[in-house]
């Protein structure tokens, strides 16, 4: 079953299916998941992880070694040690979210889902994302995978995308209208 879905657009879509395909072909597919789910906390959370993924004067031997120093360290399995090798060797780090954006993509048409970007103002609890999945479940008619983000300047509410439609109920969209409805 073809699950690229013309992901092998961009640059990182390409390396995306070609970790995807290993990953399939290992059985690993959950595992790599996992270790890229890791890696992009890691990037959201450590200013001089993001610095090293981003330095371009960093050699590649150097990129190489300080990567697989930092994927031991997070106890990353081989297979994504490798890639992350690979992507460092080619001075590709920089475009690892995107690679892990597409990977995410690519796992979830695999197994018959759809992503969802979900942006709350304060984190969502796990009561919370199941009823969030179950709502939007029957809403598209597919399991959903969700991806949250935390962002407190919508001040409340939800802010859902789902491939090209979204659905805005956030506190600052609402003062905004009502804002501008005022304003007449």
């Amino acid at each position: 079953m073809e699950t690229t879905g013309g992901i092998q657009a961009s640059l990182s879509g390409r390396y995306a299916v070609a970790l995807f395909d290993l990953a399939r072909d290992g059985n690993a597919l959950d595992t790599v998941a996992n270790s890229l789910g890791a890696i992009k906390a890691a990037i959201a959370e450590s200013a001089d992880f993001k610095s090293l993924i981003n330095n371009p004067v960093l050699s590649r031997d150097a990129a190489g070694k300080t990567i697989a120093a930092v994927a031991s360290s997070m106890g990353i399995d081989p297979l994504t040690t490798k890639f992350l090798g690979v992507l460092a060797e080619n001075r590709r780090l920089s475009q690892l979210p995107a690679v892990i954006r597409a990977y995410e993509t690519l796992l979830s048409n695999h197994k018959g889902e759809v992503r969802a970007e979900v942006t709350s103002a304060h984190p969502l609890d796990s009561d919370q994302t199941a009823a969030l999945q179950k709502n939007l479940r029957a809403r598209v008619g597919r399991d959903v995978a969700l991806d949250a983000k935390v962002d407190p300047a919508i001040l409340g509410g939800l802010v859902v995308k789902i491939g090209s439609q979204m659905i805005d109920s956030s506190i600052r969209t609402r003062l905004n209208s009502l804002a501008h409805a005022m304003k007449g």
